[in-house]
């Protein structure tokens, strides 16, 4: 049974918070886990609330930490010139004001026989009036990983549109899903899947690109490879919760925690990295990054160019997603951009690239209500959290 409703993100009470040493809190599964920063700090844009743009500094730390998302302030600090105090304070009044966020979750595509992980896109169309109410009920649940609502079509011109990506433990655990929680959601009409068959890109390659070249290479730092299969028991899944609300907190507050020594944190941690079981990703609104615009396109491409048309539209600039799904549109694209003109000549760009290629469908995001867990307001800050389960 799926759990009940959460407050909507624009309804979720904010608490106070200390600077630096609130980055390390631990978070409830269904309750906020960043909040107000206190005293406005002055001239950032975070603090005063009528700004959305980040600084070229601010943008800068958060290239450098979609870079390396757990690399030491001292590294950090250095290839931004600044000093890890400052670097460390700067990142947490952008945590606290929900401007930018750090968190880990489970790559779908790195799980044993057996243990597979089955993600997929849900489009829902809902009966007029019941938007609202169907999209709280689709934040609260731990296998939707994010929610949209967009210009989407549904049954009838007037129903409203939901973009949820979800995630279950199974093709059957799914079905059950979308029979389920999903049909039932509050004035739903249909439910459509298109299942991942494959990921080119996402939200985690994604980076708002403030570094030049040669900072991103001091920054980089290669996990080694582990050829040993993902395991996902309890421990590992019980760590990856404490991650998933914050993924730089230290190893002292991960082992406190998850009952283990610092030691075991840290060697389970640098397994499920290498092994490419766990992802971390630094998110970022995609208003105060000068990115209002996400828009999402349903592609039909031959076959036998599918790959290849993968791997070419994966590379093009403002892309955030690309992904092979199931379906006569078997290429499901998600871009962000700084205006609607700029979306309009994508569109132009992708078609001109991939001339077999036909445009089956593309819709505009008019409220991102979740990404990734993260509750967000309508200004796109993040406000809220409940950790990503396919489990259920």
């Amino acid at each position: 049974m799926p759990p009940a409703p959460a407050s909507m993100p624009e309804s979720i009470a904010l608490e106070t918070q200390d600077s630096v040493s609130a980055t390390a809190d631990m978070c409830d599964s269904r309750t906020t886990d960043t909040a107000d920063s206190g005293a406005a700090v002055v001239g950032d844009p975070a603090a005063t609330g009528d700004m959305y743009d980040l600084d070229e500094t601010d943008m800068a730390l958060v290239d450098a930490l979609q870079t390396s998302p757990r690399g030491p302030w001292s590294r950090i600090g250095a290839v931004l010139g600044i000093d890890a105090t400052t670097a460390a304070r700067r990142w947490d009044r952008l945590r606290a004001s929900g401007l930018a966020w750090s968190t880990a979750y489970e790559s779908w595509e790195r799980h044993g026989r057996g243990q597979r992980l089955c993600m997929a896109f849900a489009d829902v169309a809902v009966a007029p009036g019941s938007l609202a109410a169907a999209t709280e009920a689709a934040c609260a649940d731990p296998r939707v990983a994010s929610v949209e609502r967009t210009t989407g079509g549904g049954t009838t011109g007037s129903d409203g549109a939901l973009f949820l990506t979800v995630s279950c433990s199974g093709t059957a655990a799914l079905t059950r899903f979308a029979d389920g929680p999903l049909a039932g959601l509050p004035g739903a009409r249909d439910v459509q899947l298109s299942v991942v068959l494959h990921s080119y890109r996402e939200g985690a390659d994604w980076k708002v690109h403030a570094l030049d070249r040669g900072q991103r290479s001091r920054l980089a730092s290669a996990v080694a490879a582990h050829a040993a299969a993902p395991q996902h028991g309890d421990a590992d899944r019980a760590l990856l919760r404490s991650l998933s609300c914050d993924a730089r907190r230290s190893y002292s507050d991960l082992a406190r925690d998850t009952g283990a020594s610092e030691a075991t944190v840290r060697r389970r941690l640098t397994r499920m990295l290498g092994s490419g079981q766990v992802r971390i990703r630094c998110d970022v609104s995609h208003l105060a990054a000068g990115r209002p615009v996400i828009s999402t396109y349903r592609v039909a491409v031959p076959s036998a160019e599918l790959d290849a048309a993968g791997h070419l539209v994966a590379a093009l600039p403002g892309v955030r997603l690309c992904m092979a799904v199931t379906g006569e549109a078997n290429l499901l694209v998600s871009t962000w951009a700084r205006s609607l003109s700029d979306a309009a000549g994508f569109e132009v760009r992708l078609g001109s690239r991939l001339p077999g290629a036909r445009i089956l469908r593309r819709d505009v995001t008019l409220l991102t209500a979740k990404r990734m867990g993260r509750l967000l307001d309508d200004d796109g800050r993040a406000r809220g959290h409940v950790p990503v389960d396919h489990l259920l």
